[in-house]
């Protein structure tokens, strides 16, 4: 998988997770607060839309909505 292969598993990781715990980007900005980072809704949007967020980003953002495992698709 290339770089553009990874960074779509990365955008789809995280929309699911949001996804499967029924929250929004206003509800991660707020969870992120918590774990001291500093997001708008409109830059969280943002970040997943182009899917090149940073693997710190990611981790924190599991942490926010409280993912303790993630499972990464076989090929």
């Amino acid at each position: 998988m290339d770089e553009a292969g990874w960074n779509e598993t990365a955008k789809g990781l995280l929309r699911a997770e949001l996804k499967r715990r029924d929250l929004t980007y206003i509800d991660l900005a707020e969870r992120l607060k918590v774990v001291g980072i500093e997001e708008t809704p409109n830059s969280i949007a943002k970040k997943v839309n182009r899917g090149t967020f940073s693997a710190a980003f990611l981790l924190a953002c599991m942490k926010a909505i409280g993912c303790s495992a993630v499972r990464l698709p076989s090929e």
